[in-house]
């Protein structure tokens, strides 16, 4: 079984190309918690598999994280999935590409950048108190994409100083608070400067911090672009992986949420795992 390794600002995945592979869909899960295991395995946040289309896209992504569950969509891994998608001949500079929360839109910028649209926000609660130890925090909520993808945004001043430990922890507890339902990736924020964001991301089905998050981070510059803390233009957003870019836009009634960022294939080869039975 061939497969590829990228990651897009840190958000590191395993691809594989179940067009040519043909494995079931059932095995997927167990694929994902077995190859995305650090140190048994390749390792990665997450699974991602290319599959035929079925609503009239290049092709399809399904999502798998590294504890097996399955995602909605993952902005990042669009962006390296598009990529892949480019470099192996399945599609052009603009790709259509099918998501269990919806159709992502993909364009190759350079050789090693790419954009790509994110599903529209389905969701959006702004200002939330969220009590937490008997803390109450104030955060928002979005789901990008229908089912859609959950995030909390939450504001943390001096959070690059603000102790491990104690983030950690504040994370956990967000991820499974009872005011979202359907539990939610936690995204930490402290506003920089103009337009410029640093961003800390706990994301559920990893239950960690991962080095980015780009669906994260397009909801963050959602909220603040809504409560007039950011301009939705140009954003720059700054993750322990690097860094991404959030352009909103007028699209006649609605909007188009953008999200830019590199890409790196870190390697390619051919699974060899014994401990892994498909």
């Amino acid at each position: 079984m061939k497969f590829w390794k990228m990651n897009g600002a840190g958000n590191d995945f395993i691809i594989i190309n179940n067009i040519e592979e043909q494995l079931p869909e059932a095995c997927f899960s167990t694929l994902a918690k077995t190859l995305c295991e650090r140190h048994l395995s390749i390792g990665a946040d997450g699974l991602m598999v290319v599959d035929k289309p079925r609503q009239g896209g290049d092709y399809r992504m399904l999502f798998y994280n590294s504890d097996g569950s399955m995602g909605e969509m993952c902005g990042n891994g669009a962006r390296c999935i598009c990529r892949y998608g480019y470099e192996n001949g399945l599609a052009g500079e603009v790709q259509i590409v099918e998501t269990t929360a919806g159709i992502v839109t993909g364009q190759r910028m350079t050789e090693r950048l790419y954009r790509v649209r994110l599903n529209d926000p389905s969701v959006v609660k702004l200002d939330l108190p969220l009590e937490v130890d008997g803390k109450t925090w104030i955060g928002s909520y979005v789901e990008l994409g229908n089912p859609g993808i959950p995030h909390a945004v939450v504001a943390v001043e001096d959070l690059k100083n603000y102790p491990e430990r104690a983030l950690f922890d504040l994370g956990c507890k967000l991820r499974y608070h009872p005011a979202f339902p359907k539990g939610a990736n936690v995204n930490f924020y402290e506003i920089t400067g103009p337009d410029r964001v640093y961003e800390r991301t706990y994301e559920r089905g990893v239950e960690d911090f991962t080095y980015a998050c780009g669906t994260g981070t397009g909801s963050l510059v959602t909220v603040l672009t809504r409560q007039g803390k950011v301009s939705g233009h140009d954003v720059h957003v700054t993750m322990t992986g690097g860094e991404l870019i959030i352009d909103i836009h007028k699209n006649g009634d609605g909007e188009d949420l953008l999200l830019t960022g590199s890409t790196n294939i870190v390697a390619k080869g051919e699974v060899t795992d014994e401990e892994l039975a498909i």
